[in-house]
């Protein structure tokens, strides 16, 4: 699951931060996603992998015939060697809940999620210096979740709660994450 792409069209439209409105966001995810796949194809074909890139729309997951459409697609791009790149449209989600979503949809063993952060701790600990982390959570309790405070950098839409949401919905399909 990726994102990026906005950030990518900020760049290629010269805009001048990342745009608050709904039109100047699709303007800028439609010139990167362009660039973020061409990337993903460029970097991966260097391994001798083919990309298939995969969009998904809030009705695909939510309704049931589109939901299986979308699973066999993933499925069969796995059996014929492809590594699927998935992203949604800007509304339906951040990436953390989308990767959780793929992962329960495929039976993956494990969802890793990468972040600009080591993962979980005491308190923001861009904010207190006695923040410490905690190296494994076995279990998402409300204690837990008070953790994780709202979004986290400028850079993404998510921040920690997300990721608990996300790890409440691998780990109940019997799916680790990191």
């Amino acid at each position: 699951v990726s994102s990026g792409a906005i950030g990518m069209g900020v760049g290629k439209l010269n805009l001048p931060g990342k745009p608050s409105d709904m039109p100047s966001k699709q303007a800028a995810a439609a010139v990167g996603q362009c660039e973020l796949m061409y990337t993903y194809d460029r970097l991966f074909l260097q391994y001798n992998h083919t990309v298939a890139q995969i969009l998904l729309t809030g009705e695909d997951v939510d309704h049931a015939e589109r939901r299986q459409n979308f699973e066999n697609t993933l499925e069969r791009l796995l059996e014929l060697g492809a590594l699927p790149i998935t992203t949604a449209e800007i509304k339906v989600g951040d990436n953390d809940t989308l990767g959780a979503i793929v992962a329960c949809s495929i039976h993956a063993d494990l969802l890793v999620l990468l972040s600009d952060i080591e993962g979980l701790y005491t308190a923001d600990p861009r904010k207190d210096p006695e923040a410490r982390l905690i190296p494994v959570v076995e279990k998402v309790t409300p204690e837990i979740e008070g953790l994780a405070g709202g979004a986290g950098s400028g850079l993404g839409t998510g921040g920690m709660a997300t990721k608990l949401r996300a790890a409440k919905m691998v780990t109940a399909a019997g799916c680790d994450m990191i």
